[in-house]
């Protein structure tokens, strides 16, 4: 015989809720997990700590025996290329995202026929339409892996860069490849020779269907200061004094446009900046060494501008080179602080505005 009881009809009061949730929870208590979900897997919810519970109760063991297949990898959620609707922020079109120091070793041409295979970093990155939510940043890095057991030249960059354009439906797209290339320099007069070790760039940039390629150089030499040399001298004339003029470490990065199809060899650039600027840091060096140098400092005293203009003159030179500019940052043994200069030819590299943190990434270290 079935009652009807008509409580069922009122709002319950506070206190009935109460004694309700006390029994529902000393329920749960002694129940299974089972239970639980059968009655009601909000319950969970109301048991200790279950406000941060989720239920069913998932698995902390990994499962080693688990593939993925394409039924269940068409199931993954994809929110970086998710419709337009997820888009957060101005709907704007983004000029560069990608990636950055993606490291792999890489095979590098050398001037005189050999190879090195070198560890790099490269970065990548293509234009986004203000429309489009996002990119597979993993597809740059597979697009690079394709290519990056051949030989390195400028063609598997452009290889890699047709990869990203397709495989992203990208417009622009650009890759720079970082590395330290070796290089054996022979001392200035006892004949020991030692690796000096140039951190090189280089870059391929695709824009309004447009490529052009760039190479940038690191260069690191002393640099006398012209100024105090002279006073040094004037001391010791007029005075018999001893003094020295002050030299210091300094850094020129020079960035070149390769204008032509003629091969602009990595040991081509570093034979022109020392020729501009032949007081280059030295590898090995005995007592003899050391007087050369000391003697090629007096030979070549230099300010930061000479600099500059001193690297202009031999890129100009060189019909394989475009546009390009020359940063040099000469790290005062003086002053407490560095002196600078920048000199661009032609339209590319040409900018009113600078990164304020480009002259501290001209800091050698060794």
């Amino acid at each position: 015989m079935n009652h009807l009881n008509s409580d069922l009809h009122t709002t319950p009061e506070r206190e009935e809720a109460e004694d309700a949730l006390r029994l529902l929870r000393r329920w749960a208590a002694s129940a299974s997990p089972e239970e639980v979900a059968d009655l009601d897997p909000a319950i969970a919810r109301l048991l200790p700590a279950g406000a941060v519970m989720n239920y069913p109760v998932l698995s902390r063991d990994y499962p080693e025996g688990f593939t993925a297949d394409d039924t269940y990898r068409a199931t993954l959620p994809d929110l970086q290329n998710g419709p337009t609707s997820l888009i957060r922020g101005a709907r704007q079109h983004l000029q560069h995202v990608g990636i950055s120091n993606f490291r792999l070793p890489i095979r590098f041409h050398t001037r005189h026929g050999g190879d090195l295979s070198l560890e790099t970093s490269v970065t990548g990155t293509v234009s986004l339409e203000a429309g489009k939510k996002g990119i597979n940043m993993s597809r740059i890095m597979r697009s690079f892996y394709k290519h990056a057991e051949k030989t390195f030249s400028f063609e598997v960059i452009e290889a890699a860069l047709d990869d990203y354009i397709s495989d992203l439906g990208s417009l622009d797209a650009r890759i720079q490849m970082r590395f330290s290339y070796p290089m054996k320099v022979t001392s200035l007069r006892s004949g020991l020779e030692g690796f000096q070790y140039y951190d090189f760039a280089l870059e391929l940039v695709e824009k309004d269907g447009v490529r052009r390629k760039f190479m940038h150089l690191d260069y690191v030499y002393s640099s006398t200061c012209p100024c105090s040399l002279e006073l040094s001298e004037h001391a010791r004339q007029m005075r018999g004094q001893l003094a020295t003029p002050h030299s210091q470490r300094s850094v020129a990065r020079i960035s070149v446009e390769m204008a032509c199809k003629d091969c602009l060899w990595f040991e081509d650039l570093i034979e022109h900046a020392r020729a501009a600027v032949p007081t280059e840091t030295q590898v090995m060096v005995k007592r003899e060494d050391e007087q050369a140098f000391a003697e090629l400092n007096a030979a070549n005293p230099i300010f930061v501008e000479d600099a500059a203009r001193l690297f202009c003159e031999r890129l100009l030179s060189d019909a394989r080179i475009g546009d390009f500019r020359v940063v040099a940052s000469h790290q005062e043994s003086l002053h407490s602080h560095d002196a600078v200069s920048i000199l661009t030819e032609g339209g590319t590299f040409a900018a009113q505005s600078i990164d304020p943190k480009l002259f501290t990434t001209l800091f050698h270290v060794g």
